[in-house]
């Protein structure tokens, strides 16, 4: 157990032996129910004003993916809050380390009648683009980053909540380097094991290591939450979504915020992302520490938002 224990929001002892355990945590309460009802329903307009944001929009939507909605935290005020609230920054830094970044976010929109979320896991996270976009340390014990899902609207069942499949996080059933085919008209038009599924264009069974692998959804444990609740997981875990059954005229809505080590190299010798049928330039793009210190120089920071709104600045845990 790191120094961060003491933090005032840092897992227990035992809510650590859980995470270790099953790979992920929550859910928690991040922001009140009411609190994310009511300022998400303003704040969802001035994300719509895209005026700041490091990502322009021509070129990068294709299918119903648009990566230029990446990183939306480097430009509202709202999101450069949610990615450094000690409620999650604390318990990221009790099982990762003090030193912490905030490499990247996305939002993750469900409309009635979407397909679900493939069973994935991600470990560089060239899974789509080909190229690493993380790379730990050669003697580092594990990979991946630790992603907090938040829920800016309900999610269950019906409308498409997260599922994992506890313990998985351990062993790699997808080889990333190798390469899918981006076929957007697969979208909302397959379904695999009974369920309505894809990746977003991707059929991610073409990176199984093992070409008969099967994931076992008897094991799977569905991550139903109410608005305002974050829940904590390896990108490494086996995860997947449910289908938006269409029960409800209403959006499901998830914000995923990606979180490593200082000592990760993060895009490292890249100019450009390209994937989903998109290209977005890295030239505004800066990780944001979120914790702790940061020792190293390998990676490009930022320290402001792109409307000059400075980050919240990381105290030392034994400070908070």
């Amino acid at each position: 157990m790191t120094d961060t224990a003491r933090a005032q929001y840092a897992l227990t002892a035992e809510q650590q032996e859980t995470f270790w355990r099953q790979g992920f945590f929550g859910p928690f309460p991040v922001l009140d129910e009411d609190e994310m009802v009511r300022t998400w329903r303003s704040e969802r307009l001035s994300v719509l004003d895209r005026r700041n944001a490091v990502y322009p929009e021509n070129a990068a939507v294709s299918g119903n993916t648009n990566i230029s909605n990446y990183d939306r935290h480097l430009d509202n005020g709202f999101l450069a809050d949610l990615v450094t609230d000690p409620r999650i920054t604390d318990r990221v830094a009790s099982v990762i380390g003090p030193d912490v970044l905030c490499w990247r976010t996305e939002f993750f929109p469900k409309y009635p009648g979407d397909e679900g979320t493939d069973w994935h896991q991600a470990d560089t996270f060239a899974n789509a683009s080909g190229k690493p976009q993380i790379v730990w340390p050669e003697d580092a014990e594990f990979g991946g980053t630790i992603t907090v899902w938040t829920a800016f609207t309900e999610a269950t069942t019906d409308n498409g909540c997260l599922e994992f499949i506890p313990g998985s996080y351990t062993r790699m059933n997808y080889d990333e380097s190798k390469v899918m085919e981006y076929s957007p008209d697969t979208i909302n038009n397959a379904t695999k094991s009974g369920k309505k599924r894809g990746f977003f264009g991707y059929d991610y069974r073409q990176l199984q290591v093992d070409p008969d692998f099967q994931p076992d959804e008897s094991k799977a444990v569905p991550m139903v939450m109410r608005p305002g609740e974050a829940v904590m997981f390896w990108s490494t875990l086996m995860h997947a979504s449910y289908p938006h059954s269409g029960k409800t005229d209403a959006m499901r809505l998830g914000f995923a915020a990606r979180y490593v080590p200082t000592s990760v190299h993060v895009y490292p010798d890249t100019d450009v992302v390209e994937e989903y049928g998109g290209t977005v330039s890295l030239d505004r793009y800066g990780a944001v520490l979120v914790s702790g210190e940061n020792r190293y120089d390998h990676n490009r920071i930022a320290t402001h938002t792109t409307t000059g709104r400075p980050f919240r600045l990381p105290t030392s845990p034994t400070n908070r």
